[in-house]
């Protein structure tokens, strides 16, 4: 199984070190699964040229069939685990920066809880790399920002949460709620590119003619937060984040906006072909308790 997949890797980027590193692993244990395929099979299945790789006819032939030998087969792994109870055995979930440090702390001990025999693991990454890896799957579901930029995912919705405003808490004299207008007269600062939140939040800026500032970006909320503390800008916080973020002292201000207040919507993401549908059904009713509980103050969807 690890040989087909490190074939197929090489054969979907006909490069050993890019698709060593879509799978995680060194160059030479790459080549030598691949070699050890190769050997099994009795054939050669690629020609190692100065600049690329190339498939021989036997690759060719071999890469379409490993993708569906592979489909089966983790069909069977799902198949047989769920007859051990739900979300029994490994559990690979996939959430993005601008939700994990805010939901997990209450979904976590839920999830121990309610399935004591899931073998979790969390994978944090920006959107896209999240929506690669379960469309290669690396993981089995994805908590993210909907709708989700792939094809062949379902999406259950989990919950919206409205967007605020945060400001230094020296900036005296804002309305509130505030309009959206207010943010073309304000310094917006965001998050690197590749966060959905970033997107989102310039979206909304492109609404009301603002502009963000063009020079300040912050990998994380955290450090946006910190930012905006000292000075530098205003930037939007989900709602699920303000109880952590907003624990600054005095220096940070968060206003809410006049409805409609802008929002974005989290839910749970898997390949539509995953036999484990149902039990990730039970993923997302799980997540949702744990969000009403823990944040009554956003709308919980389902």
């Amino acid at each position: 199984m690890a040989q087909l997949r490190a074939f197929l890797a090489l054969a979907r980027h006909l490069h050993f070190r890019d698709a060593a590193a879509a799978l995680r692993m060194s160059q030479p244990a790459l080549s030598g699964s691949v070699a050890a395929l190769e050997e099994a099979l009795g054939t050669r299945l690629v020609e190692r040229t100065t600049r690329r790789v190339l498939l021989t006819p036997a690759g060719e032939r071999v890469a379409k069939r490993a993708e569906m030998v592979l489909d089966e087969l983790e069909r069977l792994v799902d198949e047989v685990r769920a007859t051990r109870g739900p979300l029994a055995g490994p559990l690979r979930l996939g959430v993005i920066p601008t939700v994990g440090p805010y939901l997990l702390p209450a979904v976590l001990p839920r999830l121990a809880r309610d399935f004591p025999q899931a073998e979790l693991s969390v994978r944090e990454q920006q959107t896209e790399h999240v929506v690669a890896d379960l469309a290669a799957g690396r993981i089995d579901a994805a908590i993210l920002a909907l709708p989700v930029p792939a094809s062949g995912v379902r999406e259950v919705p989990l919950y919206e949460e409205e967007f605020l405003l945060a400001v230094p808490a020296a900036l005296t004299g804002l309305p509130s709620p505030v309009p959206r207008e207010i943010l073309g007269e304000l310094d917006v600062i965001l998050l690197n590119e590749g966060h959905c939140l970033r997107d989102q939040a310039l979206d909304l800026c492109r609404q009301v003619g603002a502009r963000a500032a063009a020079a300040t970006y912050a990998t994380s909320l955290a450090t946006l937060v910190q930012l905006v503390c000292g000075g530098l800008g205003v930037t939007l916080l989900p709602q699920t984040a303000v109880p952590v973020e907003n624990r600054r002292g005095d220096s940070l201000a968060v206003h809410r906006f006049t409805a409609p207040a802008p929002s974005r919507r989290i839910g749970l993401a898997f390949r539509e072909t995953s036999p484990r549908a149902e039990e990730f059904q039970e993923l997302a009713r799980c997540i949702r308790e744990a969000v009403a509980e823990a944040h009554p103050e956003v709308r919980v969807e389902g």
